[in-house]
Formats: C-alpha cells, structure tokens, sequence
C-alpha cells in the first residue's frame, strides 16, 4: 500500500482532506531542491572550500565570517525542506506524539501556511534579483563566486519556491476553511 493510500492518523478526526498528488510532488520537489540542491554546494563552501569561486576574494570573505554565514543557511534549507514537507503530512496538522509541550495538539495552520506562502514569495524574488544582479555584474572582478553558478542556481531555487508556493496553496485551500 502506497504512503497516499495509508489512513492517516486523525485524518478523518480533523475532516481536512488529504492533499492532491500536485501537492505532494511539489512539496517533495521543493524540499528535494532545499536539501540536495542547495545544502551540499554551500556545505563545500562552507568548510572552506573555494569551489567555483575566486579564491582570493573567497578566503577574505569567509575570513570575515562567510562560514558560520554559508552553515546557518545550510541549516534554514534544511528546515524549510521540513516547511515543505510539512504541507502534505500529516505532522502538518498536528504536532507529533514525541514533540515536548506541544505533542499531538493542532498546527497553528494560518501560521504555518503563511510561513510558507512568505517563504515561496522570498526565494522567487531572490531568484528574480540574483539573476539581474548576475547580468548586469558577469565580468566583475569583485564577484567571490563563478557568474555560471547561476546555471546551477536559479533552476534549482525556481524548483524550490514553485514546488513550495503549489504546496503551500493548497494547504491553505484545505485547512484555512476547517479551522
């Protein structure tokens, strides 16, 4: 039996339907893209690594605190491939049992969503200005890292916000309405 298929816990409890296929695979997608897209690269770079990047200007900028500033966004992506995922499952309605304080109590739905949808709004506006900036900048010798990153990036953070926003609006549209 499929994961779609199972019963969910409390699913029938909290009358909110389950969430479409389209849901899923985005919601999937887009945390797919947060963790295994976005963290190994900036993990690498990271550690010190200067991969696809000028190295002088890589060594001075993580000098002034470029690596504490590449793992706590290491660490947002993976939180908000959690968001992602969040949407379709059922731990997105209600905390679960392990959780302290808070186990089994409903999600603050209106909440969540909205953490979402504002997420999804961020990430397609960063793409939109990290694309500008990059034409308008490609032959710079202040740019830290290689223009074709870009080639990399920006099909991966549209991967990213567009799965998350398909998910997050359906999430609203089936529990903003039950609540």
């Amino acid at each position: 039996m499929s994961a779609l298929a199972m019963p969910r816990p409390g699913a029938g409890a909290t009358g909110i339907p389950r969430p479409p296929r389209r849901a899923v695979r985005a919601a999937y997608a887009s945390a797919l893209s947060a963790t295994l897209g976005f963290v190994p690269l900036h993990a690498i770079w990271a550690l010190g690594v200067p991969l696809w990047s000028n190295e002088e200007k890589f060594r001075a900028w993580y000098a002034e605190g470029g690596g504490p500033y590449l793992f706590v966004l290491c660490a947002m992506a993976v939180l908000a491939g959690a968001l992602a995922l969040s949407l379709v499952r059922p731990w997105g309605l209600a905390f679960p049992a392990w959780v302290p304080l808070v186990a089994e109590r409903p999600v603050p739905r209106r909440t969540l969503a909205a953490a979402a949808h504002a997420l999804s709004a961020f990430l397609l506006l960063y793409t939109a200005f990290a694309a500008v900036v990059t034409v308008r900048q490609f032959d710079s010798a202040d740019a830290i890292f290689s223009p074709w990153i870009v080639v990399y990036g920006i099909p991966q953070f549209l991967v990213w916000g567009i799965g998350l926003l398909v998910a997050a609006r359906s999430y609203a549209e089936r529990t903003w309405s039950r609540r």
